[in-house]
């Protein structure tokens, strides 16, 4: 047995073995309630401003149902509330210091001063500054004249204090702190000395300002220590010797939070694995959940915010479950508080390491069986363990697989969770030992069918967050490979055609019509030597790796993935742009008479119809022109009606791509060759959309001033702007490695197919052609449009008129919601007023040129779409 000396000497050391910690933390939870309370405090001010009405007669019932109350009982009332709002704060301050925790009564001192301060900034705003609805909503009329003030000075600061010390963590403070504020808000509404909206916005001030205090300054640390760890185990029998945190723990957003971890040896007995959990762990990765639990539909995940208790009790839950199962988990031996802020679950300790830390050749086939041996013996009885990484699989030194880190599980998980586990578990082992081992161990232990059940979760969205980025990684990999592998090729055969061209060059000279020939068949060749490179260079990705692993056991099993993401960021972006946009699109819709559109030009109306329909025969000349082989015309024609139904349903500058990639393969185009195709059309296009931009705005500068020939201002800004930017990118090495990146494979596989165009004239024509022919369509469509409304008349010139459709169309490109929706209204409306159009002109006419161009499409789109599905030809 050891002296109290040795063993606090002992305890000492302890500090010693663990990273010091940071003396104040900042919450993400302090930033929640922040957030919280800013928005509760606009809700306020503006039911204040739009519903005068109710608030009126909310303070005339609450007046009518207070005046019924003895004076006596409110006299009293009064009086003990006035004194206790100051006595309170002060008692609780004193036990504080007591307690030695005086960094609490000086965050709370803190933030009481600043939400004064708010409180007189508010004041003065409402007295001076907002609508009379806002200042008739938070203030009474006094009996001598003037009037009360809209947010209660003294009461304001309480609340933030009391806020930032944390009484509301106490009951019996917590229940004083609410008897004392509701008395003191009772008899001031029968004094009539405030309002309803007046005590909740007083409220909410002291309780943003104290949490948007703590989140700024922060809050004090209260991990537990080394020594608090030694005297909890104490605490409930056992006898500790020393604590040595453990290391090379992960610490991301969805492991964080399984709490920092410690080897305890005892003075008698094995030594012991202790988890200690606090509140600093379980704000840990916050907002990343409540992310996952938005998004992810058919889920069912954590709570975003747990107590400690909760955790404490689900963590055990599991961990008796697990073993219950007969899965190889490490026992769970005692579970207790450290303090108010902290818990401990207390294993015994499994000697071991986890996969990741094994070497590639130490991961053999038993150990790969027994990975899926647990997850069996956990499927048995519903428990989904829902991280299922290297980290959480241990291996120790008999090669037992033992199962850890079940705190984020599920009892009686459904179908959905548990097929994802295997899909996890078929990824984190596919990384290490590859898709064949991986998979083939999964259908020894599961079965055929289990594994193949996986099939549709096995997409990105399902795994876990460091998988997905070491999927990320390897792709990025890949990819690089298979462009180092094109541009060798490349480079290749133009030595190879250098060479020749040497050797034979007196020929060459001698025969000019041959040498054109050579030249062509060099070409040709170096173009197929790509195609090859690329073929040969192009890798599976282990996901598709697994998937037909598995299809080989089961070529029935469904593969079509299941839908998980509830709603995607670009969706959101999409969601509220689009709400946006209809919002200004409506205020300009009903700021337009009726007369207005009644006494359209039907004529020019006519003419717009027939300039859209034309615009299709123009895109499709655009498209064939940079494809050499044979398509037809007609059936291109409708796929660019089809993709009018696409553009409604995606970005424009995505869907349309997609759409004319995926058709030009069907129709007997190579893949890599309809995505040079399309790549280069959509290239040259926006080259000349650039040029026909420049020139239109060159022209537009000089309508003006006959004798003066110099472009306009606008022009110049433009040609500035793309100097600039050209120098930033050249100046800062990650950009210019970024864009020479995207140069590189640009050049690797659009720039060939562009030189076979070259060789082509006519099909060069066509594209040229087609691509001016769209251009004009668009825009004789938007002067019919104006000329509709505006009695026949053309307020602008052409080049004027090129400038708005160029600009509008280049913003609705670039704009996340589809078909441009909004921007592109928004964009030509500003740009035809701007020129000279009358609003009441520009307005309807841009509603019927997006009504031709977008709206109306859409139903033959769709039949369009249907009917090359159909036929095999998307």
């Amino acid at each position: 047995m050891r002296t109290d000396d040795a063993l606090a000497e002992q305890h000492n050391d302890v500090s010693g073995d663990e990273p010091l910690l940071a003396a104040r933390v900042h919450r993400p939870s302090d930033l929640l309630r922040l957030l919280v309370g800013v928005l509760a405090i606009i809700v306020v001010i503006g039911i204040a401003a739009f519903a005068s009405g109710t608030t009126s007669g909310l303070e005339q019932d609450i007046n009518k149902g207070t005046g019924q109350a003895p004076d006596i009982f409110v006299k009293v009332a009064g009086l003990v509330s006035s004194i206790a709002v100051l006595l309170v704060p002060v008692a609780f301050a004193i036990e504080r210091l007591i307690k030695r925790d005086g960094l609490r009564i000086a965050d709370g001192v803190l933030a009481a001063v600043l939400a004064h301060g708010v409180t007189l900034a508010t004041d003065l705003w409402v007295a001076r500054g907002a609508p009379l609805a806002i200042q008739e909503a938070l203030t009474q009329p006094q009996s001598g004249g003037g009037l009360t003030d809209p947010v209660h000075g003294y009461l304001a600061p309480v609340i933030a204090y009391m806020s930032a010390v944390g009484m509301a963590r106490r009951p019996r403070w917590r229940i004083i702190l609410w008897v004392v504020l509701l008395l003191d808000a009772f008899t001031m509404l029968v004094a009539g000395y405030t309002t309803p909206l007046s005590i909740i916005l007083t409220v909410l001030i002291g309780w943003t300002v104290a949490y948007g205090t703590l989140y700024t300054v922060g809050s004090p640390n209260v991990r537990p220590t080394g020594q608090t760890l030694l005297a909890g185990l104490r605490h409930v029998g056992f006898r500790p010797v020393s604590a040595m945190r453990a290391e090379g723990l992960p610490d991301t957003a969805e492991q964080g939070d399984r709490g920092r971890r410690y080897l305890v040896t005892l003075e008698e007995g094995s030594p012991l694995d202790v988890t200690v959990v606090d509140r600093e762990q379980q704000a840990h990765g916050f907002f990343y959940r409540v992310w996952r639990r938005l998004t992810l539909r058919g889920i069912t995940t954590r709570r975003s915010i747990q107590s400690l208790r909760q955790a404490l009790e689900q963590e055990a839950l599991l961990a008796y479950a697990a073993i219950a199962a007969g899965a190889n988990a490490p026992k769970l031996i005692a579970t207790s508080e450290l303090g108010p802020d902290a818990v401990m679950l207390v294993y015994e300790h499994r000697e071991g390491r986890s996969l990741d830390s094994l070497a590639d050749e130490e991961i053999t086939d038993a150990v790969v069986r027994g990975c899926w041996e647990q997850v069996r013996a956990l499927q048995s009885r519903r428990i989904a363990h829902r991280r299922l990484t290297g980290d959480a699989l241990l291996v120790d030194r008999s090669g037992k697989v033992v199962i850890t880190d079940l705190r984020g599980g599920e009892i009686a998980a459904g179908d959905l969770v548990l097929r994802m586990d295997t899909a996890q578990l078929l990824t984190t082992l596919g990384l290490r030992v590859g898709a064949e081992r991986a998979v083939a161990a999964a259908v020894a232990v599961l079965g055929p069918d289990r594994v193949a059940d996986c099939l549709p979760l096995l997409q990105p969205i399902a795994l876990s967050r460091s998988s997905r980025a070491t999927l990320r990684r390897l792709a990025r990999e890949r990819s690089q490979r298979e462009r180092e592998a094109v541009l060798a090729a490349s480079q290749a055969a133009k030595a190879a055609r250098l060479e020749e061209s040497t050797a034979t060059g007196e020929v060459g000279r001698a025969d000019g019509k041959a040498e054109r020939k050579a030249v062509r068949a060099e070409k040709q060749a170096e173009k197929r030597a790509l195609e090859d490179a690329l073929h040969e260079a192009r890798e599976e990705d282990l996901l598709a790796q697994i998937r037909r692993q598995v299809l080989k056991i089961r070529p029935q099993a469904p593969v079509e993935p299941v839908r998980l993401e509830r709603i995607r960021p670009r969706t959101l972006i999409s969601l509220i742009a689009g709400a946006i946009a209809a919002y200004f699109l409506l205020s300009q819709i009903a700021s337009i008479p009726l007369s207005t559109i009644s006494e359209a030009n039907w004529a020019w109306v006519s003419a717009a119809v027939v300039f859209s329909a034309l615009s299709y025969v123009a895109a499709a000349m655009s498209l064939l022109g940079f494809v050499p082989e044979r398509v037809s015309f007609a059936r291109t024609v409708v796929a660019q009606v089809a993709g009018s139904f696409v553009k409604i349903v995606a970005p424009a500058a995505v869907g349309g791509v997609a759409l004319n990639t995926r058709f030009l393969q069907r129709s007997g185009v190579r893949p890599g060759l309809a995505v040079a195709s399309v790549g280069a059309s959509q290239l040259f296009g926006l080259g000349a959309h650039i040029m026909l931009l420049l020139a239109f705005g060159y022209l537009t500068g000089t309508e003006r001033s006959q004798d003066d020939f110099t472009p306009s201002r606008t022009v110049i800004a433009g040609l500035l702007t793309i100097a600039v930017l050209a120098l930033v990118v050249t100046a800062v090495p990650a950009l210019r490695k970024f864009v020479s990146t995207r140069l590189r494979s640009l050049f690797a596989g659009v720039v060939p197919r562009m030189l076979d165009v070259l060789q082509r004239p006519g099909k060069l024509v066509t594209g040229i052609g087609g691509m001016l022919l769209l251009t004009a369509m668009f825009v004789l469509c938007l002067d019919a449009s104006i000329r509709a409304f505006a009695g026949g008349a053309q307020p602008l010139t052409y080049a004027s008129l090129a400038v708005v459709f160029l600009a509008g169309n280049a913003i609705g490109s670039a704009a996340p919601t589809p078909g441009g929706v909004g921007a592109v209204e928004g964009a030509l409306l500003a740009g035809l007023v701007l020129a000279g159009v009358p609003k009441e002109v520009a307005a309807p006419a841009v509603l019927l040129y997006r009504l031709l161009t977008l709206w109306l499409p859409v139903l033959p789109g769709w039949f369009s779409f249907n009917h090359l599905t159909r036929k095999g030809a998307l």
